[in-house]
């Protein structure tokens, strides 16, 4: 009778956890069958859930000829963004992490309220010295605004990782004749990489997202990313869903793949550094 019960109960568990994954995946659905429908197909009523008249339009039109190229652009910026953010958060986390300092605390006050401020608090400044720096209309922007928002969460996000990491071992490193840098990268980082996994992947996400900064640095149209390419297919006198439906599918890929691809260090960082 308990073998039954546990077997009924797991059955309404899996259907119930079915019909939740449709109604969160049936949107993303909708959006890759509407890519490929017409105009006039998007607006019949009652609706299709499959495309009758197969269009690859949205993905050859004009702005599908731009569409690949401004893939391209947002692997650039993204890409960038996560290598400077890396480059720059790793070694600051480590420093914060095992030098001791009267600072550190206010420091760590300082990154934890720079993600309190939304992104419009910093575009002003920014402008103005991109525009002095003479860097407006160029992949330089973006890539830098994003990382001002970047560095400071992934400090946030690995300086944990850098604490829970043994010093004995080191400093073994050290009495063994190798140098602080080799022993920093031999040792620490291989104990951390789940952190840098997880700070990497959040940078390249979210400079992947990023809308408001490209749209403000940038005003050349060949260089604009993605995030600007879906948000020109919304025009002053109606909105070209199939195109913007296309842009949307390919932005999303990259997230899967990532999700995909890093599912079990993703899981891993994320739950190890919450209880560290």
């Amino acid at each position: 009778m308990k073998h039954t019960f546990i077997t009924k109960k797991s059955f309404w568990l899996n259907v119930i956890g079915v019909i939740i994954a449709l109604v969160y995946l049936f949107p993303i659905y909708w959006m890759v069958i509407t890519s490929f429908k017409t105009q006039s197909e998007i607006f019949q009523v009652p609706p299709t859930l499959f495309p009758k008249d197969f269009s690859l339009a949205s993905y050859t039109g004009q702005l599908g000829a731009q569409l690949f190229g401004m893939v391209g652009n947002s692997f650039i910026i993204a890409f960038s963004a996560m290598v400077i953010v890396l480059l720059t958060a790793v070694p600051a986390a480590y420093a914060l992490a095992r030098y001791r300092m009267k600072l550190t605390g206010i420091i760590m006050l300082f990154f934890l309220v720079t993600q309190m401020l939304p992104a419009t608090v910093v575009l002003a400044p920014l402008f103005i010295s991109f525009e002095q720096l003479n860097v407006l209309n160029t992949y330089i922007a973006p890539i830098l605004a994003t990382t001002t928002l970047g560095i400071p969460f992934s400090v946030l996000i690995l300086r944990p990782y850098f604490l829970s990491a043994p010093v004995a071992l080191e400093e073994a490193a050290l009495i063994d004749g190798a140098s602080k840098f080799r022993a920093f990268f031999t040792i620490i980082l291989p104990i951390v990489r789940p952190g840098i996994f997880v700070a990497g992947a959040i940078s390249f996400l979210f400079a992947w997202g990023d809308l408001i900064f490209s749209l403000t640095f940038i005003r050349d149209q060949s260089l604009w990313p993605l995030t600007a390419g879906m948000y020109n297919a919304i025009g002053q006198y109606g909105v070209q869903y199939n195109f913007l439906m296309a842009f949307a599918t390919i932005s999303v890929i990259p997230v899967v793949v990532i999700f995909l691809s890093l599912q079990q260090h993703l899981v891993k960082g994320l739950t190890a550094g919450s209880v560290k």
